[in-house]
């Protein structure tokens, strides 16, 4: 369990690490143009507002399904 463990650690700090490296190759050797499009006119915020995206789709599908469940469940007391 604890190997386990520890080699998922080692593979998300590497996959952080990896992630910070290639956009700071990105951000030094493209042009502001296609940068701008691959990062967005935030570019320093770029990992906050993917994760932002992501928490935000999640709670939309979250919802969408709380109230399909509480459908069913009121059409079935009936």
């Amino acid at each position: 369990m604890f190997k386990r463990l520890l080699w998922v650690s080692v593979g998300i700090v590497l996959g952080a690490v990896i992630v910070s490296k290639a956009q700071a190759y990105v951000r030094a050797k493209t042009p502001a143009g296609p940068r701008q499009f691959l990062l967005g006119s935030d570019q320093d915020n770029v990992q906050l507002r993917t994760l932002q995206g992501l928490i935000e789709d999640f709670n939309a599908v979250r919802h969408q399904r709380e109230a399909e469940l509480n459908e069913q469940f009121a059409s079935a007391l009936h």
